[in-house]
């Protein structure tokens, strides 16, 4: 089978971890598997030269920064392929620009347009495993784009597609995903399979396993993807083969190849929210619109919102939420609107904390929302803003509240592990 491995920035942290690393190939390699890797710069290489970037000058050409940090996973990638031909495997490393994965012209954040795979398949069928540098492709312009940070997950997956891949293997630091993040609930599973939809929606809404673009591609391009540990010792692990062993990893894939659907698969939070509350303002038509059309035009996303109508039916006010970083841009945006909108006072808090639960089972089974709000209700956990979709339902609550909120809910819909 075709198999496209990839390698994350904590698996290729030194050459002890590319050795590793490399093993991991190796084996798939003797087991007769085709493969092509993608791998990350190493463990806090990108920050550096991001670092340098900003030291050089505050306004740097957008340009000139692709041409910079796309160069930690050129280093990652002839070093891997060095490693791997010291081990007896025919290895070769590949620039993005060389195979070519073209893009946009949108630097620092390109989007991948199409991925030429002629030269790149003809080395990987003729028996030599192709080391592809992530992160990186070439614009029409011709010159060098990244794809924004965690971008090699997007490659990874772009490149499983183009070359029609049985499978994209994600390895990092973690042997899957979990029901819930273990460092606050011991009790959490590793779920051996997990749908499209809820991947992207844990992606989004605070799980780190995974890039959220890659995951919207894989599900877009039918692409399966496998999370798996390059911690695990390369001996002791199955070489991989057209059906996917249980024992090993989370395969995220799409929903008719779920085993069963529970009723929630897990429990996400995300701490970088912050809260804005628009004060008194007139409750007419346009309102609403004076407040999120200068935020929409100042490239500020909002997420949940809720509105209050005073009893007289005159004044109401208004809530929504935007990344914590995004906090001061939006205040200031609404400062300087003020006279369009006519708000009494504006507040932000930045001490929220935003909690979901999501399972494709939600879409067949009601009462998932009274039991999630009875459950907190008890605990005292006063909810904020409430948003859902088909999948999923989030809170926001007081950051004080997380771990509590987090063990609450992981245990109310059964999920502790057993």
């Amino acid at each position: 089978m075709l198999l496209v491995m990839k390698f994350g920035g904590t698996s290729v942290a030194d050459i002890a971890r590319i050795r590793n690393s490399a093993l991991h190939v190796k084996r798939e390699v003797e087991a007769g598997n085709r493969v092509a890797v993608v791998v990350s710069a190493m463990a806090g290489h990108t920050n550096r030269l991001v670092g340098w970037c900003k030291e050089a000058h505050e306004l740097y050409d957008l340009r000139e920064y692709d041409a910079v940090v796309s160069s930690g996973e050129q280093i990652t990638a002839g070093l891997m392929a060095i490693i791997l031909q010291s081990i007896g495997v025919r290895a070769r490393s590949w620039q993005g620009w060389q195979i070519p994965l073209v893009t946009d012209d949108s630097h620092s954040v390109a989007r991948i347009d199409r991925v030429e795979t002629s030269d790149l398949l003809a080395s990987v069928e003729g028996g030599e495993v192709a080391i592809v540098a992530g992160f990186q492709g070439i614009a029409p312009s011709g010159r060098i784009t990244t794809l924004g940070r965690g971008g090699s997950d997007t490659s990874a997956v772009a490149l499983a597609a183009a070359l029609k891949a049985e499978r994209c293997d994600i390895y990092t630091d973690v042997d899957g995903v979990y029901t819930t993040d273990p460092r606050i609930v011991p009790a959490a599973r590793r779920l051996p399979r997990i749908s499209y939809e809820e991947m992207l929606e844990m992606a989004s809404l605070g799980a780190k396993v995974l890039q959220t673009r890659s995951v919207e591609l894989a599900m877009a391009q039918g692409v399966r993807v496998q999370v798996r540990s390059s911690f695990d010792n390369p001996e002791s692990c199955e070489p991989a083969r057209s059906g996917v062993s249980e024992k090993c990893g989370t395969l995220v894939c799409d929903e008719t190849e779920m085993l069963e659907h529970h009723v929630v698969s897990g429990i996400a939070y995300a701490k970088d929210e912050a809260k804005v509350t628009v004060l008194s303002i007139e409750d007419k038509p346009g309102v609403a619109a004076s407040i999120f059309v200068p935020l929409s035009e100042a490239n500020i996303n909002v997420d949940m919102i809720v509105q209050n109508i005073s009893e007289d039916g005159r004044k109401t006010d208004l809530t929504f939420t935007v990344a914590a970083s995004e906090l001061p841009r939006a205040l200031q945006v609404l400062r300087d609107n003020q006279d369009t909108i006519r708000y009494r006072d504006l507040r932000g808090d930045t001490d929220m904390v935003k909690v979901s639960v999501i399972g494709v089972g939600m879409r067949s089974h009601a009462g998932v929302a009274a039991e999630m709000f009875q459950a907190l209700a008890k605990k005292g956990i006063n909810i904020q803003a409430i948003s859902t979709s088909e999948i999923k339902i989030s809170v926001l609550i007081g950051a004080a509240h997380t771990e509590e909120a987090v063990n609450t809910l992981h245990s109310l819909f059964g999920l502790d592990r057993t």
